[in-house]
């Protein structure tokens, strides 16, 4: 069931945006993060009437808005948010960052008088991915992962800017960090909490590899492009989604032409784990 407003726990609302669609799901999650300093993460669409939302369960001025990845049903309404909130926008990518001091780079931690934000790079869904590992004494772990994990169904390699050696990396770094912090809970971008995220993990991480075995498998059969794989691999999903499940495959495609065929799936290294947030040299920034 969605939600307009959720209250997860003293330190974590959601708002959830008045845009549901098929790749959208109920509407784009904007996560409001702290007690007393707080973040606002995925403004969403430019919709006054949720902005107004959002600022609402601020309670008045931010610490930060901080964008997932670049998308415009996260984006669209970052810089009137920033405006009405009375601070910067930070991301990953220069284009919608305030300034490049406020770039979000890999391991940085965001101090919000007792929880904290650390950022980790997670690419794949597109090259700016971006999650967030949230951590406070008196409550459990969260990780927030904007497209890269959905609350229900899986997401999209959106090639070119997505990769599938980037994300099935990222993937494996996630499952690590909810091994490490034992995080509770992800928090997406659409769609509800996921409750069970080590569950999760490992299955979005074993339904990308079947489907990647199916798209050899159609290509054996002779099949060439993209739109024949997507008739053959997706044929018993809704036919809205194909043309995102186009691009999945095209990623699916690259990734099969440029790795090695030596039987291993990832064929590449995981990124290193974002640094303990319990380790006080780890600070990167504010």
């Amino acid at each position: 069931m969605a939600y307009a407003y959720e209250r997860v726990n003293p330190v974590v609302q959601k708002v959830l945006a008045p845009n549901p669609g098929p790749m959208t799901l109920d509407g784009t999650n904007t996560w409001v993060i702290g007690d007393h300093d707080r973040v606002i993460i995925d403004p969403g669409p430019l919709d006054e009437d949720h902005l107004d939302r959002v600022l609402a369960a601020c309670g008045g001025p931010a610490a930060a808005v901080l964008i997932t990845h670049r998308h415009h049903d996260h984006t669209d309404g970052a810089a009137r948010m920033a405006e009405l909130a009375g601070c910067a926008v930070r991301a990953a990518d220069a284009a919608f960052a305030t300034s490049e001091s406020d770039r979000l780079l890999d391991g940085q931690r965001i101090d919000l008088d007792g929880p904290t934000l650390q950022v980790v790079a997670t690419p794949g869904h597109t090259s700016d991915s971006t999650s967030f590992l949230l951590t406070s004494a008196d409550a459990p772990a969260y990780l927030i992962t904007g497209d890269m994990v959905l609350g229900r169904g899986t997401t999209v390699i959106t090639y070119p800017d997505g990769d599938l050696g980037a994300y099935l990396e990222s993937l494996q770094t996630m499952i690590e960090i909810v091994d490490r912090h034992q995080v509770a809970e992800i928090l997406p971008g659409h769609g509800d909490r996921v409750i069970e995220p080590a569950k999760v993990l490992q299955y979005y991480r074993r339904h990308r590899l079947e489907r990647l075995d199916q798209v050899r498998s159609a290509r054996a059969a002779g099949d060439r492009t993209a739109t024949e794989i997507v008739r053959r691999v997706y044929a018993g999903v809704d036919p809205s989604v194909w043309p995102a499940a186009e691009q999945s495959v095209r990623a699916q495609l690259d990734y099969l032409d440029t790795v090695d065929d030596t039987g291993d799936s990832l064929g590449r290294r995981s990124p290193a784990l974002p640094p303990d947030p319990d380790d006080r040299r780890s600070t990167a920034g504010t």
